[in-house]
């Protein structure tokens, strides 16, 4: 086949370093996600969604076949903690977690997923994050190490 093609969804996960809530201010947090969403669309990695609460971010987007998973993951990272460090004194010291979680997403539960991400914050107010991400690891049936994925 002459052309290379590919569809594949990616549902990300990462918290800010040790879960703390430092994306309290709503419209911060709402610059942040449209920082997200351009950064993403820079690496041809078109977004569907983004969106998250104080201490974590999630993101729908269709992985490029340009990009590596744990590239896309570390330049959305690096961009987004260097722009929010220029928000004011109370992000100097703001940083992601090092770990990520990536999911698959098929093309059926691109809009489930989507309405899953827009609703962050009224999610957040029955679960942690340290639960949701528990249920999103089980759910897609990866073992994980509790005294590795927080951090």
């Amino acid at each position: 086949m002459p052309q290379s093609l590919a569809c594949i969804l990616v549902h990300c996960v990462f918290s800010t370093k040790h879960r703390a809530p430092l994306l309290r201010d709503v419209d911060v947090r709402h610059e942040l996600h449209a920082y997200v969403m351009r950064t993403l669309q820079s690496l041809e990695c078109p977004p569907s969604a983004c969106d998250g609460v104080e201490d974590h971010l999630h993101f729908l987007c269709l992985l490029s076949r340009k990009i590596k998973v744990m590239d896309l993951i570390e330049e959305v990272k690096t961009a987004s903690s260097k722009w929010i460090k220029t928000k004011g004194p109370a992000y100097r010291k703001f940083y992601w977690q090092a770990g990520y979680g990536v999911f698959s997403v098929s093309e059926s539960m691109r809009s489930r997923v989507i309405r899953y991400i827009r609703t962050q914050e009224e999610h957040h107010r029955a679960m942690t994050f340290q639960d949701e991400f528990r249920q999103l690891c089980a759910k897609h049936r990866i073992k994980i190490d509790e005294r590795y994925v927080w951090e």
